[in-house]
């Protein structure tokens, strides 16, 4: 057993490193952050030991607040405040988020590039400062589910899925890959698993009354409306739109009335329409299927910003890990480094410019391996074998990776 894992302790160790230098640098503060203002209400008041009125603010994904429950209590150990619990809370999502790195890593440039992209991710800054942390803890578990379902252990399939429909809605767009990347008599295992898992951790939102809030969120997007999606340019410019603390946002567009309810289902719709196409096709899709739908959600979703890139580059990280390199240095320039220099029709412009042609690769690139076109194997060779871990326990024969 030692020697099985000897080789990752070099990786692992570096994992930890750039996993403490990103802690180090960001989350400054929380003041003005999405966690001050959503998260922050309901920490407090766990960790001041009022559980009903920690259930009873919960935000809509108040299910990864109960899964990290513990980690904001830590810091009274030690008389840490309140900026030690806004940090404590990452902790879960930033070790995830390695593990999965360490997971991906093989001998070779690509996996080394699988391990960068996973543990020091300009993208994981933005996530952090802005109080979302849990972005990197369901791009982790829905990564990790897909690969665990591959290596046929359907249980831990459905433990990882669950923890990640708990964390966030999302994580919805995850289910079919995973039952695409499980053996057929696997399935009902996995989500006999996944169901109540889930429902154990989103059932305080229920029981506190926060629930209705979040369903609301799930299915209307609001006033929200990003430069970084495909509906941008139905906006309307000529009306004055503000951003968080009242600033007006120049040159923004307002979100046309219609799109507000359907957003969200449409988002979900595409997604499991994308799965439902190749679901069939054999297990060879099942991580570019969920790359796939994961930048479809980016793309169709008017909240769509820097760091919802991050649980698609997780699953490429997982197939192709220099094509998740180069996601992430697009990702930066047009989602980061834009903002401020460009107008934000340029920002949606520059953005649509590559994220389309992207989903629409990914789409071919499923059907061409769902029609036996090439096989995982001939693709880890391409890529320094970084995914070569995928062909490890899977059994041979019609339903094995190589299509």
């Amino acid at each position: 057993m030692r020697a099985r894992f000897a080789p990752f302790a070099v990786p692992a160790a570096a994992a930890l490193l750039a996993t403490w230098l990103v802690a180090s640098v960001t989350m400054a503060t929380f003041a003005f952050s999405d966690y001050d203002n959503e998260a922050k209400p309901a920490v407090d008041l766990l960790v001041a030991g009022d559980l009903a009125g920690f259930a009873g603010h919960l935000p809509a994904y108040g299910g990864s607040l109960v899964l990290r429950a513990p980690f904001p209590l830590l810091p009274g150990l030690w008389g840490g405040g309140e900026e030690a619990v806004f940090r404590t809370l990452a902790v879960p999502c930033l070790l995830a988020a390695a593990a999965l790195g360490v997971a991906l890593w093989r001998p070779g440039r690509a996996g080394w590039i699988a391990l960068l992209v996973c543990v020091a991710n300009p993208l994981t800054r933005q996530a952090l400062d802005l109080g979302h942390p849990e972005e990197l803890l369901g791009g982790a578990l829905c990564a990790g589910a897909v690969l665990a379902a591959l290596r046929d252990r359907p249980l831990l399939a459905g433990l990882l899925l669950g923890l990640a429909l708990a964390n966030k809605a999302w994580a919805l767009l995850a289910v079919v890959p995973l039952l695409t990347a499980l053996p057929a008599g696997t399935r009902v295992r996995a989500l006999l698993v996944a169901v109540p898992v889930a429902g154990v951790l989103v059932a305080p939102m229920a029981l506190g009354g926060s629930g209705a809030a979040a369903a609301g969120s799930a299915h209307d997007t609001g006033v929200i409306f990003q430069p970084w999606q495909l509906w941008w340019f139905l906006g309307e410019h000529g009306h004055v739109v503000r951003g968080l603390g009242g600033m007006v946002k120049e040159g923004y567009r307002a979100a046309p009335g219609w799109l507000g309810p359907i957003a969200h289902p449409t988002v979900l719709a595409a997604g499991v329409l994308a799965g439902a196409v190749f679901a069939r096709r054999g297990r060879q899709v099942a991580l570019p299927l969920l790359a796939l739908v994961l930048g479809l959600r980016c793309v169709l979703d008017p909240w769509n910003t820097d760091y919802y890139a991050l649980p698609c580059i997780f699953a490429l990280a997982a197939w192709r890990p220099v094509l998740a390199l180069a996601v992430t240095a697009l990702a930066w320039v047009t989602l980061v480094q834009l903002p401020g220099l460009v107008t934000p029709d340029v920002q949606a412009a520059a953005y649509l410019a590559w994220a389309v042609p992207g989903v629409v690769w990914l789409a071919r690139r499923c059907r061409e391996l769902a029609a036996g076109g090439s096989d995982v194997a001939a693709a880890g060779e391409a890529d320094g074998g970084a995914h070569a871990v995928l062909l490890e326990g899977v059994p041979e024969g019609g339903d094995r990776l190589a299509a």
